[in-house]
């Protein structure tokens, strides 16, 4: 019988490529969107796997620090979402 901690190690062994696929299409979807919103929305969703990912890395390398820095990371694209809406929106509105 397998125990725990290898049926966690073979889910984070399988989850990496899946996240690698994800990152590389957020990436073509930002650098070829063709509307602004397109390009936010990719970096937005890179940024957020990115953070559950450093997640998942604490826990494979057993690196608490990680978490921390995953944290701060959604911390940093949140703020950078309300500035880039409210930057958008000041736009469509012709300020």
């Amino acid at each position: 019988m397998i125990g725990l901690e290898e049926q966690v190690t073979t889910y984070i062994l399988y989850a990496i490529p899946i996240y690698m696929i994800a990152f590389s299409l957020y990436i073509v979807r930002a650098l070829k969107g063709p509307t602004i919103p397109d390009i936010v929305l990719a970096i937005d969703a890179l940024t957020y796997d990115l953070a559950a990912f450093l997640v998942i890395l604490s826990i494979f390398f057993r690196s608490p620090i990680l978490i921390a820095t995953a944290i701060v990371l959604a911390l940093w694209v949140y703020s950078l979402d309300i500035y880039v809406a409210k930057y958008l929106e000041a736009r469509e509105l012709g300020e």
